[in-house]
């Protein structure tokens, strides 16, 4: 087995200017006599692997692992309160027209609502913003807007003809899909700040409307904020539509032009 160096002192390689036989360094032989490692070649054991430098992977090594990117990420703190949100779904449906817990129903609606801002705000505050993220988060608000829709419907609290208004923007939305898929483009165009403001003030409307239907000295007060936010909600929602079907047409001529 070749000698290893051992240092004793500064260094007095010749590559750093000292003579080979200064006393600063030692020469220990593992094996044989005359085994001796060539000068300028460090020993084996001081060597670096292939496919590192230092202690860290190259990029782009042969043999070393594959960098994710931060995008692919799943389980962030956003995507987990999405998830929740979204499990939340069937269970609101079923607090509202099963046993009709209205108080732990409005509890899920309200935790739903202020988890939509959470994350958004986490994801940016936090620098964990993903591909599964922004298709989790407005996933989760359409269905809890269509889960709030039929179970306060069919319980009588809102009438039909806003639920009609408000579905019947998501079925336009829903007709273009095919023909952004057919150009190459994603099921979901990105959710811009007017969208993002039209639910959040859905999501305020629909407890306070809850909250209204009840007996109580807060039905008052609930029932007028509650329907302030559903008129101002229902426009900014057909409204950031209409900025949809714009973006999604220019994209297309865009794609076509090319």
């Amino acid at each position: 087995m070749p000698t290893t160096l051992e240092n004793r002192g500064a260094c007095s390689l010749p590559q750093c200017g000292g003579s080979r036989d200064a006393p600063g360094v030692r020469l220990r032989e593992e094996g044989g006599p005359g085994q001796v490692a060539p000068v300028g070649r460090p020993p084996r054991h001081l060597a670096p692997r292939p496919g590192r430098v230092g202690s860290r992977f190259t990029r782009g090594h042969e043999g070393s692992k594959p960098v994710r990117s931060a995008e692919d990420r799943i389980w962030t703190v956003p995507n987990v309160l999405s998830m929740l949100r979204l499990l939340g779904v069937p269970v609101f449906l079923w607090l509202v027209l099963g046993p009709k817990a209205d108080g732990w129903a409005l509890a899920l609606l309200m935790a739903a609502g202020f988890s939509d801002w959470l994350d958004g705000k986490l994801a940016r505050a936090w620098n964990q913003t993903s591909r599964l993220g922004r298709m989790l988060d407005p996933l989760a608000d359409r269905l809890y807007i269509l889960a709030t829709l039929i179970g306060l419907t069919l319980r009588d609290v809102i009438p039909w003809w806003l639920t009609a208004v408000l579905v019947g923007r998501d079925v336009v939305l829903l007709l273009g899909v095919p023909v952004l898929r057919r150009h190459g483009f994603g099921p979901a165009l990105p959710v811009h700040f007017l969208g993002k403001t039209a639910t959040a003030s859905l999501l305020y409307a629909f407890p306070l409307l809850f909250l209204a239907s009840h007996e109580g000295w807060y039905a008052d007060v609930a029932r007028i904020l509650g329907w302030a936010f559903a008129i101002w909600g229902t426009g900014l929602y057909w409204w950031a539509g209409a900025l949809y079907v714009v973006q999604g047409r220019r994209l297309i001529e865009e794609a076509s032009r090319a």
